[in-house]
């Protein structure tokens, strides 16, 4: 495994730190006792059969000594290995709540990621999708649910892996150590799309993080071009907007994407594909071609109505 923006080697995360350590202390002692074992069957294939000329009494009692010596050493070893694993998983979850600490409640869907930041005053809640923004240096505390099936929210750079259950709630914690962006994905198998349910986790000084927290908080961009109020339009008298919500609008669906402030997220469809103009047409005149099987209705439009559509959710920033 190389590093990257998906590598549990590459770690950015007080808590992707600590699995990597213990990665580290699986991989080295095991992969001694392997080479160790292979070394021993190695030579035993390859020796001469050689009479030792000992009792044969003698011999088993050796023989027995070994094994026993082994199977005591073996039982140590897998013994410290789970104390140091549970140790670990303590850690990582068991701590109390920072004053400073950020919540963010990551919800799981087929096949896509609902994101909401928590808060005391209901005004200062932000709702988006499939992208995480976090300031650096600060405890983030991951509040984990599922809206239909085992999902698993895994950001092998920041955090590990951590299952989502219907109608339980998982927590776990990270501090991003520098910025950048890293990508997470579900990491237990919840059907046909699995492998596209992608995130991206962006890191960033405190100061842009507060700038797009302040940017997530207001209503979507009023349309000012002829283009953009058609494809406002569109986007209101069609099925988009009994799915999707956009504030600002009478747009209020709550089964897919808040869309609210869409063109300014790196990715569309769950990680699947880069937000561009052709990426997004592409999505919306034919969601099943890109990933089939996803739960995005194919809506149609007439050829000049799509354009306008374009221009109107390329201005939601």
């Amino acid at each position: 495994m190389m590093p990257g923006p998906q590598s549990s080697l590459d770690a950015a995360g007080s808590a992707a730190r600590v699995t990597g350590h213990l990665l580290w202390l699986f991989v080295i002692p095991l992969a001694i006792i392997f080479v160790i074992v292979v070394a021993i069957a190695v030579v035993a294939i390859f020796r001469k059969h050689r009479e030792s000329g000992r009792p044969a009494v003698e011999t088993e009692r050796g023989l027995t000594r070994m094994v026993t010596g082994a199977s005591v050493l073996t039982c140590v070893i897998l013994l410290g290995l789970i104390a140091v694993s549970v140790s670990t998983g303590k850690a990582i979850s068991d701590r109390a709540m920072p004053r400073n600490a950020l919540t963010i409640e990551v919800t799981g869907n087929q096949w896509w990621w609902s994101v909401r930041y928590l808060n005391d005053d209901a005004s200062l809640i932000v709702t988006t999708a499939n992208e995480i923004h976090v300031p650096v240096g600060r405890p983030i505390l991951i509040r984990g649910v599922s809206a239909d099936v085992i999902h698993s929210f895994w950001v092998p750079g920041l955090i590990g892996k951590r299952d989502l259950i219907p109608s339980r709630v998982t927590t776990e914690w990270f501090t991003a150590e520098r910025e950048g962006n890293y990508r997470g994905q579900c990491a237990e198998f919840c059907g046909l799309q699995h492998a596209h349910m992608a995130m991206w986790v962006v890191a960033e000084s405190p100061a842009r993080f507060q700038a797009w927290m302040n940017a997530q908080l207001g209503d979507s961009a009023n349309p000012v071009t002829p283009a953009e109020q058609q494809g406002q339009k569109v986007f209101l008298e069609h099925a988009c907007a009994l799915c999707h919500t956009i504030r600002g609008t009478t747009a209020n669906g709550q089964v897919a994407p808040d869309l609210t402030h869409l063109a300014s997220r790196l990715t569309i469809a769950a990680g699947t594909l880069p937000n561009n103009r052709g990426n997004l047409a592409g999505w919306i005149t034919d969601p099943q071609s890109i990933k089939p099987g996803n739960h995005m209705a194919t809506v149609p439009l007439a050829a000049e109505d799509l354009h306008p559509l374009l221009d109107y959710l390329g201005s939601l920033r």
